[in-house]
């Protein structure tokens, strides 16, 4: 609102400057139509006038006695009342002349005032759309910042979750092995029994290929876990990385934002100290 009284001060300022100097161009044109135009105009009328008596003849060819009373007043030895007629008749004509360029000065600023008014209105305007552009632009910025944050909050949750399911599958692994070396133990203890008897021996294979089922299943088991445990790690710094990289994506899209808004306020600053000096200067 600040900047868009500004602008209008601004316009209005150039335009009370081109009016002045409009006015002082019709005014000097009057100056220079006073002094070359002739202001006795009726001197040269009454030398190209012809006789009085020819005016004032009646339809019966004879001299009215008002024609002669006006004849012996104009002709009749009173030069200082005559050439005091022509001087106030010269005065109202030159005055008359005056006021019409007058008028038509007025006219001509009037008219040029409503074209500088309406070039004010469209500059105006074209500064609020300007302004409105940049308004759009930094709220997309913003825009694009929150998105970019939303992002880095979610993968940081993934990331989390892969750390939690990183972790249960070394704990599942741990617990693998640590059956894997009982059942080791158990398979050696059955081996030393062997030699004991035939029943036991015979028992002891039996207890032996049961262990030794159960030791394929855990290392299958452990197998599988380790597989699962790489896969994860695999997820694990995929999930990573891209965590970094929309990181960094929000914090260029937040710099730039940032910039963009410091070049906007230093501009707006500028603008408002040249109008603030432009408006001193005029005061």
């Amino acid at each position: 609102m600040k900047i868009n009284i500004l602008i209008s001060v601004y316009f209005v300022y150039i335009l009370n400057l081109q009016i002045s100097q409009i006015d002082s161009s019709n005014m000097r044109k009057r100056n220079k139509q006073r002094i070359t135009r002739n202001p006795y105009p009726d001197f040269v009328l009454a030398a190209q006038r012809p006789p009085l008596m020819s005016e004032n003849l009646d339809a019966d060819g004879e001299n009215s006695s008002d024609a002669q009373c006006n004849e012996s007043a104009l002709s009749g030895g009173n030069p200082r009342q005559k050439s005091t007629n022509i001087a106030q008749k010269a005065a109202q004509e030159a005055k008359a002349a005056t006021d019409a360029q007058v008028s038509a000065g007025q006219a001509a600023a009037r008219q040029v005032k409503m074209q500088l008014a309406d070039k004010a209105l469209q500059a105006a305007r074209a500064a609020e759309a300007a302004l409105a552009g940049k308004q759009q632009i930094m709220e997309q910025l913003q825009q694009e910042v929150r998105e970019a944050e939303a992002v880095v909050q979610e993968e940081s949750l993934s990331l989390q979750n892969s750390q939690q399911n990183v972790q249960a599958a070394v704990k599942a692994a741990e617990q693998a092995q640590a059956q894997l070396r009982t059942l080791s133990q158990a398979v050696e203890i059955a081996k030393s029994n062997i030699g004991n008897s035939e029943q036991a021996a015979n028992g002891a294979q039996t207890e032996y290929a049961e262990k030794q089922q159960l030791l394929e299943a855990a290392k299958s088991r452990v197998e599988q876990l380790l597989r699962q445990l790489s896969s994860a790690r695999a997820d694990f710094s995929s999930t990573k990385q891209a965590a970094y990289r929309a990181a960094c994506a929000a914090h260029d899209a937040k710099v730039n934002a940032q910039r963009d808004r410091r070049h906007q306020l230093q501009r707006r600053s500028k603008e408002y100290r040249f109008k603030h000096q432009a408006a001193r200067g005029n005061n």
